[in-house]
C-alpha cells in the first residue's frame, strides 16, 4: 500500500474509531495494522491524534505582556546582560534598587509576575533580544627566587577557609605584542565571598605589584590573611614575600602550568576585566590613569550588582559523567553580609553604601570611562607609524632587498561591558605598489629580453 493510500484510510478511520467502544477499536486497529503494517503503538497513536480532525489544539494563554517583557528588559540590561541563572536569584534587590532610584514602576501584579518567573521562562522571553545583539598572549615568566620557600596550594585546598584570602593574577593589556612596556592589571578575588578588586599598573614590575596590594588591602571590607599566585617573577619576589611576612599574610603559591589551581581569579580575569577593557594596547600614564578610573566605577559595579555561583560539590556518576551542583546566584556584598565572620562594623558600612548606589547610572559611568580608556589605546604606535620618512628609510627603500613589512595596528577596538569578539586586524594596503621596488634589476632586464623573443616591436 502507497503512503497516499495509508494515509486516506487514515483519515477515514479515524472518526469512526474515536467514536467505536473498545472491542469495535481492536478489530478497526486490527484491520489497519494489517493493511497497512504498521507497528501495533505506532497506529495507535497514528488513530489516537488531534491533527487534522476534531478537536483543535488551542493557544497558549499569554501570562506575561510587553509591558512585563519591557521591564524584563530594562532589568537584564542594567544588570549588565547576565545569564538567567544569576540574574533571576537577584531580581527582588534589583527591582528595589531601580524602582528606589526611578528607573522602574512596577504595580503589584507585574512584580509578581517577574518574580514568578523561572530560569527557563526568561531566557525564552529574552532570546529575540539575544539573537540581536550580535584570546591573549601568555606574559607570565617564571621566578625562579624563592620558590623552594614559598608551599604549593592547589584548587583543591580552599576547603573550610575564611574571608580574606586571595588569589591574585596580572592581566598583560600587550594588545597581542609583548614589545616595550605596557600596562597590567593586577586583579585579586576572594575565596569565600568572591569580592574582587582590580588594579592598574604602568609595568609589571615587583615595586609597582607591592604598591597595588596596599592599595587594594584598604578597600577591602575585610582583612588580608593570606594571598595564593601563579609562579611570575612579578610574585614570586622577595619585595612580596617581605610585604605579606610583615603584616602576618600567608604567602602561596600554584603549581606551574595548572591553571585551574586559581580557577576563582582566572574566571574574573575574563568576566571582569576582559570584558571591561578588551585585549587593545594600553601603554603610557595616561592610559595606566584611565584605567585605574574605570576600576574605580566598575568595582563597586561588579561588588554589589553582579550576582555569581560558586561550586557547592562535584559528584562522578560511574566514572563517566561528572555532576555538579551550585548554591544560589549571590552578589559578592550578599556573601558578605551572610558570613559570620566579618564583623558587624564592616557589614553596617557596606549596607550604608549600597544605598547610595544606582545600578543604571554606575553602568552609564562605567560607559563613559571605557570611552575615555579607548582613546588611549594604541596611541603610541599609531602616532610613530604616522611620523615622517628619515633620510635612512628613504635609503632603505631604494634598496633592492626585501624588507621586513611593518603591520599598521587597525582601530582600537572598543571593549565593552558586553562580550567581546577576538581582534581582527585590517589587510594590508599598498602592497601591489610596493611590488616593483623589490624586484632586482637584473631581473627585470632578463624578461625584457625573454618577451622581445615572443613579441617583436
Amino acid at each position: 500500500m502507497s503512503l497516499s493510500a495509508r494515509r486516506e484510510l487514515l483519515l477515514s478511520l479515524k472518526p469512526e474509531y474515536r467514536r467505536a467502544s473498545t472491542d469495535e477499536k481492536k478489530r478497526l486497529l486490527e484491520g489497519f495494522v494489517t493493511a497497512t503494517g504498521y507497528n501495533r503503538k505506532h497506529a495507535i497513536t497514528l488513530l489516537g491524534r488531534f491533527d487534522g480532525i476534531g478537536r483543535k489544539k488551542g493557544k497558549r494563554k499569554v501570562i506575561y505582556d510587553d509591558v512585563v517583557k519591557e521591564a524584563l528588559l530594562r532589568l537584564w540590561n542594567a544588570a549588565n546582560r547576565i545569564c538567567s541563572k544569576r540574574l533571576v536569584p537577584f531580581l527582588p534587590p534589583l527591582i528595589e534598587a531601580l524602582e528606589r532610584f526611578g528607573h522602574l514602576t512596577l504595580s503589584e501584579v507585574e512584580r509578581a509576575k517577574l518574580l514568578s518567573m523561572s530560569a527557563a521562562t526568561v531566557d525564552r522571553l529574552l532570546k529575540p533580544d539575544r539573537q540581536r545583539l550580535g584570546g591573549g598572549k601568555n606574559t607570565t615568566k617564571p621566578g625562579n627566587i624563592l620558590r623552594k620557600q614559598i608551599p604549593i596550594r592547589t584548587f583543591a585546598d580552599w576547603n573550610d577557609v575564611v574571608p580574606g584570602f586571595l588569589e591574585g593574577d596580572l592581566v598583560a593589556h600587550c594588545g597581542g605584542n609583548t614589545r616595550g612596556r605596557f600596562c597590567h592589571t593586577l586583579t585579586l578575588t576572594d575565596i569565600v565571598t568572591a569580592w574582587t578588586e582590580c588594579a592598574a599598573l604602568p609595568a609589571k614590575t615587583d615595586n609597582s605589584v607591592v604598591a597595588a596590594m596596599e592599595k587594594i588591602q584598604k578597600c577591602l571590607p575585610f582583612p588580608v590573611l593570606g594571598i595564593d599566585t601563579d609562579n611570575g617573577s612579578e610574585f614570586i619576589n622577595y619585595e612580596l614575600a617581605d610585604w605579606c611576612t610583615d603584616r602576618g599574610i600567608t604567602f602561596t603559591r600554584a603549581r606551574e602550568y595548572r591553571k585551574n589551581d586559581q580557577a576563582h581569579v582566572e574566571e574574573k580575569n575574563g568576566s571582569v576585566v576582559r570584558r571591561l577593557t578588551g585585549y587593545n594596547r594600553f601603554e603610557g600614564d595616561q592610559a595606566c590613569s584611565a584605567l585605574a578610573q574605570l576600576y574605580e566605577a566598575a568595582r563597586l559595579y561588579v561588588n554589589f550588582f553582579q550576582p555569581s555561583v560558586k561550586l557547592v560539590k562535584k559528584v562522578r556518576d560511574g566514572g563517566k559523567r561528572l555532576q555538579k551542583t551550585y548554591d544560589k546566584a549571590k552578589t559578592p556584598y550578599q556573601r558578605v553580609l551572610d558570613c559570620p565572620q566579618i564583623s558587624k562594623s564592616s557589614k553596617n558600612k557596606l549596607k550604608k553604601q549600597y544605598q547610595t548606589l544606582d545600578p543604571v547610572k554606575l553602568l552609564a559611568e562605567i560607559e563613559a570611562r571605557q570611552e575615555t580608556l579607548w582613546h588611549t589605546a594604541n596611541a603610541p604606535l599609531e602616532e610613530s607609524a604616522a611620523e615622517s620618512p628619515t633620510e635612512n628609510d628613504s635609503a632603505v627603500a631604494t634598496d633592492s632587498t626585501p624588507q621586513p613589512e611593518v603591520r599598521k595596528r587597525g582601530r582600537p577596538r572598543k571593549a565593552a561591558t558586553r562580550p567581546i569578539a577576538k581582534k581582527k586586524t585590517r589587510p594590508q594596503e599598498g602592497k601591489l605598489g610596493e611590488l616593483g621596488d623589490l624586484i632586482d634589476d637584473d631581473i627585470t632586464h632578463l624578461l625584457a629580453e625573454r618577451l622581445r623573443k615572443f613579441m617583436p616591436f
